[in-house]
Parts: structure tokens; sequence; C-alpha cells
């Protein structure tokens, strides 16, 4: 009971601090408004991650691809892990680092976004994406932890939670990523 309620307590404290964080503020209201932009425009958003940031990237593409409070037409969003046959061929082919640096050259073109989880910003094959992102003309954006590591150089977008602690960025991360969600729908297809 003791680790739950200092979970809970550090949970607390560290969402409360995003709260009066202004450049995490502007940040998400940059990204939401590049996403719809890109919605609008006919492009997409890709994402990518390492296990539970992995599990991060494929829950928020499945919440612009199906839908996340209520029905509408869907959105092309993709998390770039989920073939398995694909990642552990290019892996074994190439390394680790090209397997997803190699599907946003198939699937990315200028105007769509990648965005990038990781929380500690430096696992090299995101790293490696983002870079061929924004070669590709793609808007980038990095969700890290602090300091941004060295994401941080290849983020258009920087969404940067103030913590050390994966589990408690991971949570804020989601956070953030289904308020995202949730105003991108919004924005695109408004309720009468």
């Amino acid at each position: 009971m003791n680790i739950l309620l200092k979970n809970l307590s550090d949970s607390i404290s560290l969402k409360q601090s995003l709260l009066q964080n202004q450049n995490l503020k502007e940040a998400v209201s940059r990204l939401t408004e590049a996403i719809v932009n890109a919605y609008k425009n006919g492009n997409k958003v890709l994402f990518c991650g390492n296990g539970g940031s992995a599990a991060d990237a494929q829950h928020l593409a499945a919440e612009l691809s199906g839908r996340y409070y209520y029905d509408r037409p869907p959105l092309f969003a993709e998390a770039l892990h989920v073939n398995t046959s694909y990642l552990t061929a290019v892996a074994n082919d190439y390394s680790y680092e090209e397997v997803f640096s190699r599907l946003v050259k198939a699937m990315g073109k200028k105007g769509d976004i990648l965005i990038g989880l990781s929380t500690s910003g430096n696992s090299p094959n995101v790293v490696h994406a983002l870079k061929t992102a924004q070669a590709l003309g793609m808007l980038t954006a990095g969700f890290t932890g602090e300091g941004g590591g060295k994401m941080k150089s290849f983020s258009d977008i920087l969404i940067e939670i103030p913590s050390k602690n994966t589990p408690r960025i991971q949570e804020c991360h989601m956070i953030i990523g289904h308020s995202i969600c949730e105003e991108v729908e919004n924005q695109l297809f408004p309720r009468p």
C-alpha cells in the first residue's frame, strides 16, 4: 500500500507541475494544430517507440484510426512496430536502429507527421527515424522525459516531461496523447 500511495502522490505532483508549464502547453497546442492541419491536407500520423513507449504509440494510433469518444470517419495513424515479420527481418538483416527509419522512408512524405516516444529521448531507432522524417520534409514530434535526450535535436515539437521517472513520464505521455486525440477529434468532426 505504501508503494501505491507514493506512486499516486508522485503522479499527482508531476501532473500539477505540468499545469504550470507554459512551454509544454504551447508545444501540445502546436502539435494538436499540426495534426489537424495534416489530416485536413490528406496526410497521416506515424508513431514509434520501444517497450512501454511502443504500447503507448500503438494505443494513440488506435485512438486516431479507430475513434476516441464518438463514431466518426477513421484517420490514418499507424504505429511502426506492429508488423513483427518486418520488424524482425529488418533488425536481423540491417540493424535494430533501422527498423523505424526504413518504414518512414516507405510510408512517409512531406506533410506527414512522425511522433517518436522515448522516456530517455535516446533510443537510437527512434532518433534515426526522426532524422529520416525530417529529411523527407515531415514534421517531427518527440515525447520524452527531462532534457529531451538526443531526440531534442530532431524534434520540431518537443513534449518534454520534467521527470526522470519512467512510469510517471509514460503516464504523462498518455494523458497528453489522449488530450491531443480528443481535441483532434473535436476539431475535425465537431458534434452538432
